[in-house]
């Protein structure tokens, strides 16, 4: 099999002393009767191993600043880029990409590049920069990537190769930080703030942060690995006793009859604000890091509270091959039908804790999507289309893959993880890197390459098709954390643990064959090699890509009915459901059994089933601009919310002049609510939730919210529209109009209040639009006046816009003067009066700016 090898081009913007190995392109394309073969050795190393030249950091571009934009071929700097909100709070002024990509390299073998940008962050990175940062992301990228590479210059050091002159510097910078992250711990209930100061911390006025009430469970609860790890490091307890407390806080919160979590909790009094509950975004690596904590500190209070949750995991989201979002209080009741693609992470974890069929099922699904989309969605939905269509690099489904063929040597999975290369080639590559994805549905691209990119998805995809032999080190002494930094896990027994790791006893259960131990593939598949292709062959053409989707006619759904008093037929009536009996639907069973719960119902429904693969319709709604001087005729496509007042109801919009949100992401207390009282909104997206800011907005006086998009460069002409959709709670409180910009129409919008005191807008339905006021015919005749006649007009006469003719020197010079009125009429040069359009005089032409989007002359 023949490949093409590329090379990142000299002089192009690199990162840190990064790779010699880049992805390959022109991968002869395979049929699926191929992607179970297997794969020889010389074709993986043809995928993993590219001779190519060192790269050297292009100080030009990208370094020293945290980011890459590969459209712009620079780097990106917080503060001189658009604010982009809670996405740049990764962005530290610290060299993010740089140090998280340095154990990477040692993972690639290149050590010279590792030596030298070890270096180059000793030298150059500050760390008390007067910056407001995410806690979690600062942890997981910075932190951790320091301890990944002082574990790998540790190693190296004492193999006596290489790094003699190596004294832990990259140690003692972890430290630093740690001790920059544990004011956000500075809380009643030891959940930490979601931000922090790096030079002031949390609650000194200097801080601008310190405002937030709540976080997310994943942010409070992905802090053990890196915290315990730099305690053992260093000595000082400190910091895994406090990571220690939130997990503690985190578990005894959880709710008791499901034992699921919430997504976002109170930092103050620990109350859930959130409770839907699921594996993916929120709530992800929480779950992750209970089981790699037990590994990695071999404390078995990890362990139990992983297994408890597992279960409750399996029982009521895991709905094979989906993986649905229920409220935790019921977790009978899924609360969203679609999936986000944070949780293509959770077959990797899956395979970590021995459950193989259902980690193959929706490892399966979600390739199954990537066949359908070319990448995974944001957010897909149940029937697989597109729900959010961003696609970031995201690396979890590469690390799933990765998991999965170390678990079942199945050449597959090497298949699989062939296509992703092929399709970041394909589809993501640019002169200067790889960029975002901004849209699956059109392919266009987002001036942005996250880290994590570097960090995990090239790290995953290189061991993928390694050899183990062809490593400096044993990958089985390390474990993984969340953004694929290396920790060994012989720190469960060099250094000691940390005080009060005491629990309260576990419930006593049913213990699984892989409850303490690792699974094998000796285990799982007993002289049955292709065990793993006939659980993905049910699932094959889940999503209608090779073969037409058959629907069943008929669907099953349980529904335990224990929180009404009504008849469980009644209760079901009242919502519209209509209930056929099993018999009428060819089918056998009983209705209405009654389980063994007092009170619990099962009833059976039978429903019609309908596939289609047509993109679910989004009605355009508008934000028109009609005060002076744009008259109507500047137009903006705006898309609507799933929530608050219905536009499309309204027989004439909703008119208000306009108001920027002081913060502008609306997250906070509202600072100018005098100001918006009685105006509509601007409010920028991202940081919180779009129930959350109109919530706020609303009450304090807004009678209406356009939301801005954060992401620079989007625009309704090349990407979709979508509907805003709520906090996974009732937004039956939110009764004002909500609509949505992206981020170059609400561009447009804040121009224009910038250049003018007021700037009035109507909120309304496409075909509702407001026609322009023509200037309609007029009639006009000058005449030539004496000196000083129009200054002898009678005191008190009516006097409009007039039109003076002032003759000089051969030269014609059109004055215009503008008078008050005392009537709806306006004056000629002729003194003949006629009716005025609203906003405009009798000699003022149509204000019209070539750039405005969607404008007409």
């Amino acid at each position: 099999m023949g490949a093409k090898l590329f090379c990142w081009p000299r002089g192009s913007p690199g990162v840190a002393m990064m790779l010699r190995a880049l992805l390959l392109t022109g991968l002869l394309s395979w049929a699926n009767g191929q992607e179970g073969q297997a794969m020889l050795p010389e074709e993986k190393s043809k995928i993993s191993i590219a001779q190519c030249p060192p790269l050297l950091i292009d100080k030009k571009y990208a370094y020293p600043a945290d980011e890459l934009m590969p459209l712009s071929c620079r780097g990106r700097v917080r503060g001189l880029e658009p604010n982009r909100g809670d996405i740049d709070d990764s962005l530290g002024k610290f060299s993010l990409t740089l140090i998280d990509t340095l154990d990477t390299l040692v993972v690639l073998n290149k050590l010279d590049e590792f030596e030298d940008a070890v270096r180059r962050t000793l030298r150059d990175v500050r760390l008390d920069n007067d910056v407001v940062v995410s806690v979690f992301e600062t942890n997981i990228r910075v932190l951790g990537g320091l301890l990944g590479a002082h574990t790998m210059a540790d190693m190296l050091r004492q193999r006596g190769e290489r790094m003699q002159w190596y004294r832990d510097e990259l140690l003692h910078m972890a430290k630093e930080l740690g001790h920059r992250l544990l004011p956000a711990f500075n809380t009643t209930s030891g959940l930490p703030y979601p931000r922090v100061n790096l030079r002031y911390g949390v609650l000194n006025p200097l801080s601008r942060t310190g405002t937030e009430s709540d976080t997310c469970t994943a942010c409070a609860g992905t802090m053990i690995l890196e915290f315990a790890a730099l305690s053992r490091l260093s000595g000082e307890a400190v910091f895994e006793e406090n990571a220690r407390k939130a997990l503690d806080v985190l578990w005894e919160k959880r709710q008791r009859g499901s034992d699921l979590v919430g997504t976002v909790i109170n930092i103050h009094n620990g109350d859930w604000v959130r409770r839907d509950s699921g594996v993916g975004a929120g709530i992800d690596s929480y779950y992750e890091y209970l089981m790699k904590a037990y590994v990695l500190l071999g404390d078995n209070v990890y362990l139990e509270r992983f297994n408890t949750h597992y279960r409750a995991i399996m029982k009521y989201i895991s709905q094979p091959p989906l993986l649905l979002n229920v409220h935790m209080h019921n977790p009978t009741v899924s609360v969203r039908s679609w999936m986000d693609s944070l949780l293509a992470f959770f077959p990797g974890l899956q395979v970590l804790r021995g459950d193989l069929k259902p980690a193959i099922e929706t490892h399966e699904m979600l390739y199954q999507v990537t066949k359908q989309h070319k990448f995974l969605p944001e957010a897909f939905t149940t029937e697989f289309r597109v729900h959010w269509g961003q696609h970031p690099l995201r690396p979890e489904f590469a690390e799933s893959t990765y998991y999965l063929y170390k678990a079942t040597g199945d050449p597959y999975y090497l298949r699989v993880g062939q296509s992703i290369v092929e399709k970041l080639n394909a589809h993501a590559r640019v002169p200067c890197g790889f960029a975002a994805v901004q849209d699956v549905r059109t392919g266009a691209h987002e001036d942005r390459m996250d880290s994590f990119f570097l960090a995990e998805m090239f790290k995953y995809l290189y061991l993928l098709f390694s050899e183990k032999n062809q490593l400096h080190f044993d990958i089985d002494d390390y474990i993984f954390t969340t953004e694929a930094h290396l920790l060994p896990v012989s720190l469960s027994t060099s250094q000691p643990p940390c005080r009060g790791n005491n629990t309260e006893a576990p419930t006593a259960v049913e213990e699984d064959l892989f409850t303490y131990s690792c699974p094998s593939t000796q285990t799982l598949f007993p002289n049955n090699p292709s065990f793993a292709k006939t659980i993905r062959d049910s699932y094959k053409y889940l999503t209608g890509v090779g073969r037409a989707f058959h629907a069943s006619p008929v669907r099953g759904v349980e529904l335990p009915l224990h929180d009404h008093g009504m008849e469980p037929v009644e209760f079901l009536r009242s919502m519209g459901i209509s209930l056929t009996p099993l018999s009428e639907a060819g089918a056998t069973g009983t209705q209405g059994v009654r389980s063994a719960h007092k009170g619990v119902y099962r009833v059976k429904l039978v429903a019609e089933v309908t596939q289609t693969t047509e993109e679910e319709e989004v009605e355009p709604l508008l934000v028109q601009l009609i005060s002076p001087p744009f008259l109507g005729r500047t137009v903006l496509t705006a898309g609507p919310a799933k929530f608050g007042m219905d536009l499309t109801k309204q027989e004439h919009g909703v008119k208000g002049s306009i108001v920027k949100t002081s913060p502008y992401t609306a997250c906070g207390p509202i600072e100018n609510a005098e100001e918006l009282s009685g105006h509509i909104a601007l409010a920028l997206r991202g940081d919180c939730m779009f129930a959350a800011k109109a919530r706020r907005l609303q009450e304090a006086g807004a009678i209406g919210v356009i939301f801005i998009d954060h992401r620079e460069g989007s625009n309704s002409a090349e990407t979709p529209l979508f509907q805003m959709v709520g906090d996974g709670g009732s937004t039956a409180d939110i009764t004002i109009p909500l609509v949505f910009l992206f981020s170059q129409e609400g561009a447009l919008l804040t121009s224009a209040l910038e250049d003018h005191s007021n700037v009035d807008v109507l909120m309304l339905p496409k075909e509702r639009r407001l026609a322009d006021k023509p200037l309609g015919k007029m009639n006009i005749k000058f005449r030539l006046a004496g000196e000083g006649e129009l200054e002898d007009v009678e005191e008190g006469e009516a006097r409009g816009p007039t039109l003076k003719f002032v003759l000089e020197k051969g030269e014609v010079v059109l004055e215009e003067e503008e008078y008050k009125q005392q009537g709806d009429s306006c004056l000629t040069p002729g003194d003949e009066h006629m009716p005025c359009s609203y906003g405009q005089t009798a000699a003022s032409p149509p204000s019209h700016s070539p750039n405005d989007l969607n404008t007409e002359p």
